[in-house]
């Protein structure tokens, strides 16, 4: 895929605009015809355990918003941890490689309690911003490292900030990962499509909405300043959650445990559990699990 940067987009050709839009694609959906259990739908949470790292990327030296970071570790993730328990729900945690080495205790025993801990990048660097072959180098780092740290190698990757390069996806076929979550096609799973080839990857897909920081997150010298109050926010999930119920689909939520992990909002995944827990025919897994069990479903061969 390769456009001349002094053609304005007005002057592209068909082959130009469609290659564009054909690069990364959704493919066949694969929501699966029954749920394990039984289960009228699944639910996949996931926490970006960012933590420092959104002010490293940038080069930032804030001791402030180095402690913001901070407190993902010490009071965000046992908040949640306490919260996924007393339902007994297991999730997934996208951490950048920087972050896990920060905090190795934190992972190891996220994956020893069942949890999943996944691929979000090296320092949360943003990959189009980021030359192909330091892309590479950096997410194989990432992957070492999760693995060193864990035990376990990762089979899924959320991009930060969900920014996909055009070298994105070639590195996640070379690292043989079963799904991808930063992509936004669809509500329910599907195949990612390259060019027209199935990949075989299961994408699960994302949204802003289903997002916490865009509703809490700020900016003390910008504009950027929290809009949302929290029981409104509670109010969109429980909506899209109970969409995905009536669809018998996924229900997809991002959070981050330096803006969900605060005394004053821990209240929505608390209040999200419980009424998911309700319904009492919910599947409540991480990432790796659901993608591989649509993918089984759809007889896929299972990357990983």
């Amino acid at each position: 895929m390769s456009i001349a940067p002094e053609t304005p987009p007005h002057s592209w050709d068909e082959p130009t605009w469609r290659s564009l839009v054909d690069f990364v694609r959704a493919g066949r959906s694969l929501k699966p015809a029954s749920w394990p259990g039984g289960a009228r739908c699944a639910v996949a949470l996931s926490f970006d355990s960012d933590h420092e790292t959104n002010e490293l990327r940038d080069g930032g030296k804030s001791l402030g918003r180095l402690s913001w970071g901070q407190y993902g570790n010490r009071r965000g993730i046992p908040r949640i941890r306490e919260a996924l328990d007393r339902f007994g729900a297991k999730a997934s945690f996208f951490v950048p490689g920087v972050a896990a080495e920060l905090y190795p205790d934190e992972q190891k025993s996220l994956v020893g309690d069942g949890h999943e801990v996944a691929l979000h990048g090296w320092i949360h660097e943003v990959n189009t911003q980021v030359p192909p072959e330091r892309e590479r180098e950096l997410m194989l780092r990432a992957a070492d490292t999760l693995e060193r740290i864990t035990g376990t190698r990762p089979v899924g990757m959320r991009t930060p900030s969900w920014d996909y390069s055009p070298a994105t996806l070639a590195i996640a076929e070379e690292l043989d990962l079963v799904y991808d979550s930063s992509l936004f096609a669809d509500d329910d799973p599907y195949e990612i499509v390259s060019s027209g080839r199935p990949t075989g990857i299961v994408e699960l897909p994302v949204e802003w909405i289903r997002d916490d920081a865009p509703y809490f997150m700020m900016n003390r010298f910008g504009g950027q300043r929290p809009y949302t109050p929290p029981t409104a926010v509670l109010d969109i999930f429980l909506r899209e959650f109970e969409g995905a119920y009536a669809e018998g689909g996924l229900f997809l939520l991002t959070m981050h445990p330096h803006v969900t992990g605060y005394r004053s909002r821990i209240f929505i995944l608390e209040e999200l559990l419980r009424r998911i827990a309700d319904k009492g025919d919910c599947w409540i897994a991480t990432h790796a699990d659901i993608a591989r069990h649509c993918a089984r479903e759809h007889g896929m061969k299972l990357r990983g």
